[in-house]
């Protein structure tokens, strides 16, 4: 299930995803798009995801992860698909309002399956793990697409059927995959959509978490659709600069593991993430002044905790007293839901700041994470034994 679960994040949310970073050069040439417009295509998916998140982190956990991830596949590889027919900017963002809508169902129930079949003394681990398969996804999708498939294929029109495709055939595995493990059998199988909503809402460390992701996510995925287009505005060749954004993503995923099986071993995570969070923002600062060698620095520093970071607040947000794995996806649906708040407000602002030195939106960026930083150490933690089997999992055994 893990292996499935990580591997739905490789191919219908990480790769398509951030194909679109280093084709936009191809697309915008294509489409007469302005860098502003690149920026608000990039970031507008996520307004969609602000309303879906919330509402579909509880329909996960009134349907069950398996049924939602294997209709989010489907209607995903349409409409990733439908990508390769945009004529011009107003029907690509159209597309992006759509693909924002829906992929908030995959992290949702991605983060439920492993709050469902693993003891909470490994969700670090299988948070990373999954999210592993999100950062292998990030790292192909930007190395190959626009140096090897877009050639390959026929331009980025095809490369976009291709990736649809995919989606829509990892609707066979869901199919024959199990619901749940017997271990959990005795937790509520289906949860009352505003009941769960309602519960959630009323959790401060829940709104805390919220905060940091939106910070986080404001500055990284912000980052990563501008950084290739600034690196050609200095100077940098297509590849070099398609190579920078794949250096961060080869880092995230030599990390990933190893910063969240430490967390599991920790007492807690806030630490550990909060020193995280000050990477990500020295990265993103030197990269406001960076140049030759220094920008390879800066994108290693983010880069190396990037998604380690991000699973982290999804293990704390389900360890919060009052949620676990029985409402695991509508917490997950809220952490969600800031991150596209945080994606929609980063890059279109970022990128507007643009017009007033290239540099400036990583300075913006390096705020917003932060503001991030200073909600996580507000959140309250207890400490846990993670080297005792959790409750809800010895019980069930009993």
């Amino acid at each position: 299930m893990l292996i499935l679960t990580a591997l739905t994040g490789t191919l219908v949310l990480a790769a398509p995803g951030m194909s679109m970073s280093v084709l936009f050069t191809e697309i915008s040439g294509d489409l007469h798009l302005s860098v502003a417009q690149v920026g608000w295509i990039w970031g507008i998916g996520s307004l969609p995801g602000i309303v879906s998140s919330l509402l579909g982190g509880a329909i996960t956990d009134r349907f069950g992860p398996k049924r939602v991830m294997m209709a989010a596949a489907f209607l995903l590889g349409i409409a990733i698909a439908s990508r390769g027919l945009a004529g011009d900017f107003a029907s690509l963002m159209v597309t992006a309002l759509f693909i924002g809508a829906l992929s908030p169902l995959i992290s949702t129930c991605a983060i439920k399956i492993c709050g469902l079949w693993f003891p909470q003394r490994q969700w670090g681990l299988a948070n990373g793990i999954f999210t592993l398969g999100m950062a292998f996804g990030f790292f192909g999708g930007s190395l190959i697409s626009a140096t090897v498939l877009s050639p390959l294929l026929g331009g980025w029109r095809p490369v976009m059927f291709m990736y649809g495709a995919l989606c829509v055939a990892l609707m066979a595995p869901w199919f024959f995959s199990k619901a749940r493990p017997p271990r959990n059998e005795a937790l509520p199988s289906s949860l009352p959509i505003g009941k769960s909503m309602a519960h959630i809402l009323k959790i401060k460390n829940i709104w805390l978490l919220g905060l940091a992701m939106l910070g986080l996510s404001g500055c990284m995925q912000s980052m990563t659709g501008y950084l290739p287009l600034y690196l050609q505005g200095q100077g940098w060749s297509g590849v070099n600069a398609d190579g920078a954004l794949a250096l961060l993503h080869a880092m995230s995923m030599t990390f990933v593991l190893p910063l969240t099986m430490l967390s599991d071993r920790l007492k807690g995570r806030k630490l550990l993430l909060a020193g995280m969070f000050i990477l990500i923002i020295i990265g993103n600062a030197l990269l406001a002044g960076a140049s030759g060698w220094t920008v390879w620095m800066a994108v290693a520093l983010g880069g190396m905790v990037r998604d380690a970071s991000m699973a982290l607040l999804f293990a704390m947000a389900v360890e919060c007293e009052g949620v676990g794995p029985a409402y695991a996806g509508t917490a997950t649906g809220f952490i969600v839901l800031n991150t596209n708040l945080g994606a929609l407000v980063g890059s279109p602002a970022g990128n507007q700041l643009a017009s007033l030195s290239p540099g400036l939106p990583f300075t913006f960026w390096a705020g917003m994470a932060g503001v991030g930083f200073i909600s996580l150490l507000l959140v309250k933690t207890h400490r846990i034994n993670r080297v005792q089997v959790d409750p809800g999992y010895a019980e069930s055994e009993a």
